[in-house]
């Protein structure tokens, strides 16, 4: 299943970043909500109502089917999501780089509902 259209805003893209479909990220999800280190499992948007598992967005990211995002709330720029490598231990995961560094936005992000937002897969 695809995501909304509603929330494919390929306006002003950045020439560094792919030009295809790019999507807001609003929400996110862990085993504990309340840990600000638990690695996240899905990702999503509140105002669209859905939510992916990670492994899917950066499925999407590496064939370039799709680039993900969230708004800095200082700057208001979108900070876009990468993949960072897995090291043997651990799988490749989602991360958030801007100005040349690392970010934690994802882990400052609501939870997705997950009684209202439709799992894409």
């Amino acid at each position: 299943m695809d995501l909304p259209d509603s929330q494919n805003t390929m306006a002003d893209t950045p020439a560094t970043q792919p030009a295809c479909p790019e999507y807001e990220i609003t929400c996110v999800n862990k085993p504990d909500n309340t840990s600000s280190h638990e690695q996240i499992t899905h990702i999503g948007n509140t105002m669209g109502d859905w939510r992916m598992e990670c492994k899917e967005a950066i499925r999407r990211i590496a064939a370039k089917e799709a680039a993900f995002y969230t708004v800095d709330r200082a700057t208001n720029l979108r900070v876009y999501l990468h993949v960072f490598p897995g090291d043997g231990l651990h799988a490749p995961y989602l991360r958030a780089y801007a100005d040349g560094e690392w970010k934690d936005n994802l882990l400052n992000l609501d939870s997705c509902s997950r009684r209202y937002c439709k799992l894409i897969r």
